[in-house]
C-alpha cells in the first residue's frame, strides 16, 4: 500500500495519463481495482486505497476492472512496458497527422503491434486510431479553412489528406457541407501574406504574463524574440521525406476567447501539424489548471501568493536546444547562460531569412555538433564554454542522434532521468529540469535550485524535498510557482 493517498487521489481525479502504470486504485465500495486513467464514475476518496502494483491490489482482495483493464497498464504488460501506449499514440497522431506516417510505423515506435495498438486505443477512446487521425485532420482543415485564405487544395495537403477528392468526400460526410461552403459562411478577413494564422484553445485561466517573462529571461538571441506581448522564434524541422524545412512562428494571447493566436510562416505548411504540436507542448496547453491548483493551493499556507491559479509549466519547442541551454545554465546566471547559447548560435547555427528583426538563425542540430571535427572543447571553448560542459553537450548530441534517451513524452521518465545522469556532467538538477521541460514530467522537483531555495529560504535542500512531498504529483508546477515569486 502507498502512503500519501490524498495526492494520489488528485492524480486519479485528473485522469492524467502520465501516471498510468505508476499506481493502482482499490475501491472498497465495488471490490475492484483500477488504473488512474479509468473512465468509470469517480469513487469517493474514503473508498480508495492505493497500491504500487496490480499484484499488491489483488493480494488485498480486489478484482481487476473490466473497463480500464489493469493488465494493459504501462509497466505491467510486456507489450507496452516501455510506453504510455494510448496517450502517446494519440499525441503522435496529432503531431504527425500531415506526415503520412502509418499506424504500423507508430506502433513500432511504441514497441507493440498495430493490431494491439488498435485494440487498446478503441478500449480507451471508443474510436479507432484511424478515426482519431481523421478527426485531427478534419479539425485542422476546418481551422485552416476558417482562419486562412489558403486554397482548398493547400488545406487538404497541409492537413494530411492524400488527395483533394478524398478530403472533399470525408469533409462532406462528416460535416454535411463542402469545404468551399464552410468558407462562404466565414466573413472574417483572412490573409497569409505574412504567414498562416490559427488559434489553439486552452483551459482557463492562463497566466500569460508569467509564461512570457519566463521565456524572455531564457531567450536565445538570434533564435527567439519576445516583444509586443508575443513570443517569436525560428523553426527548423524535417518533412515526411526528410527534407529540411525552415521558417518562423509567432504566438500571442487572446485571453477573452481563451486561445493562443499562432502565426506560422508559409514555408512551414508541409510540417504544420508538427509545429502546432510543439506549440501546445511549449505553452502547456494540455494542462488542467484547476485540478492542479486544488493540490498546490496548500502552498499558500506557507506564504500567501506562493501558488497562483493558472500557472503553466513551460515546455520547449526543441528538446536538444533546451537540453543544451540547461547544461550551459549549470552554476551560472540565467543571463550568462543565454549569452553562451547566443554565441553558439551565431557561430554554428544555420542562418535564416525571416524578415523579422532579431530572428537570424536556427539553433544547431545534434548532427551539426557531431560534425565538428576534433575535440569539441576546441570549438566551444573560445566561445566561453568550459571544457567539461562542452564535452557534456557533445555526449548529449550523441544521445539524441542514437536515440538512447527518450525526450518525447516517455512513459517512465524516472528511467530516462537515470539515463541522463549517466552522461558525464549531468547531475540531478539538470536531469530533473530536462524532464520537466522536455519530457513533460509534472512531478519533477529541483530542491537544489537557487531560485527554489530563495523562494523558501532558509530551508535546506533536504527540508525542501520533504516539504514538496505534499505537492505530488504536481511538483513541477510547484517549482514554476516558486520561480514566479522571485
Amino acid at each position: 500500500m502507498i502512503d500519501n493517498d490524498k495526492r494520489l487521489y488528485e492524480a486519479f481525479k485528473a485522469k492524467d495519463t502520465r501516471f498510468d502504470g505508476r499506481f493502482f486504485v482499490g475501491i472498497s465500495s465495488t471490490g475492484i481495482y483500477c488504473r488512474p486513467v479509468c473512465r468509470a464514475k469517480l469513487p469517493k476518496s474514503e473508498n480508495c486505497t492505493f497500491y504500487s502494483t496490480a499484484a499488491e491490489a489483488e493480494k488485498a482482495g480486489y478484482r481487476p476492472c473490466l473497463l480500464c483493464r489493469p493488465e494493459l497498464a504501462p509497466g505491467t504488460s510486456v507489450t507496452d512496458a516501455t510506453a504510455n501506449l494510448v496517450y502517446r499514440a494519440a499525441r503522435m497522431l496529432e503531431k504527425s497527422c500531415g506526415s503520412g506516417q502509418s499506424l504500423k510505423e507508430i506502433a513500432e515506435q511504441l514497441g507493440c503491434t498495430d493490431r494491439h495498438l488498435r485494440r487498446v486505443f478503441i478500449e480507451e477512446y471508443n474510436v479507432s486510431p484511424v478515426q482519431y487521425l481523421q478527426t485531427c485532420r478534419l479539425l485542422l482543415s476546418k481551422n485552416l479553412l476558417t482562419e486562412t485564405d489558403l486554397s482548398v487544395l493547400e488545406v487538404a495537403m497541409a492537413s494530411g489528406f492524400g488527395s483533394l477528392r478524398r478530403f472533399n468526400d470525408l469533409f462532406k460526410r462528416k460535416y454535411k457541407l463542402s469545404p468551399t461552403a464552410l468558407r462562404k459562411h466565414t466573413t472574417k478577413e483572412k490573409s497569409h501574406n505574412e504567414g498562416i494564422t490559427l488559434t489553439l484553445g486552452y483551459r482557463p485561466p492562463y497566466r500569460w504574463e508569467e509564461m512570457l517573462n519566463f521565456l524572455a529571461g531564457r531567450a536565445i538571441k538570434g533564435v527567439e524574440v519576445i516583444k509586443n506581448d508575443e513570443y517569436i522564434r525560428t523553426v527548423h524541422l524535417e518533412d515526411a521525406e526528410g527534407n529540411d524545412i525552415y521558417g518562423w512562428v509567432r504566438v500571442g494571447h487572446r485571453h477573452k476567447k481563451n486561445v493562443l493566436i499562432v502565426t506560422v510562416s508559409s514555408t512551414l505548411l508541409p510540417v504544420l501539424p508538427q509545429v502546432l504540436a510543439r506549440i501546445r507542448h511549449l505553452f502547456d496547453l494540455y494542462c488542467n489548471p484547476k485540478v492542479i491548483y486544488e493540490t498546490l493551493k496548500a502552498m499558500n499556507d506557507i506564504r500567501p501568493g506562493l501558488c497562483v491559479l493558472g500557472t503553466r509549466m513551460p515546455g520547449c519547442f526543441d528538446a536538444f536546444e533546451m537540453a543544451v541551454r540547461a547544461v550551459l545554465g549549470q552554476q551560472i546566471t540565467v543571463k550568462a547562460a543565454s549569452t553562451l547559447a547566443a554565441r553558439i548560435v551565431q557561430t554554428y547555427g544555420t542562418p535564416i531569412q525571416t524578415g523579422i528583426d532579431g530572428l537570424t538563425h536556427v539553433f544547431p542540430s545534434p548532427e551539426n555538433i557531431l560534425a565538428l571535427d576534433g575535440p569539441i572543447e576546441n570549438y566551444l571553448g573560445p566561445l566561453g564554454v568550459i571544457a567539461t560542459r562542452a564535452k557534456t553537450i557533445y555526449e548529449l548530441a550523441w544521445a539524441f542522434v542514437q536515440g538512447e534517451i527518450n525526450f518525447d513524452l516517455p512513459s517512465q521518465p524516472e528511467e530516462e532521468i537515470k539515463k541522463l545522469m549517466t552522461i558525464r556532467g549531468i547531475g540531478r538538477w539538470t536531469a530533473q529540469y530536462i524532464a520537466m521541460r522536455s519530457m513533460e514530467w509534472p512531478d519533477a522537483f529541483l530542491e537544489t535550485d537557487a531560485g527554489v531555495k530563495k523562494a523558501l529560504q532558509p530551508c535546506t535542500s533536504k527540508e525542501l524535498l520533504k516539504m514538496a512531498e505534499a505537492w505530488r504529483p504536481w511538483r513541477s508546477y510547484a517549482t514554476v510557482n516558486l520561480w514566479n515569486t522571485l
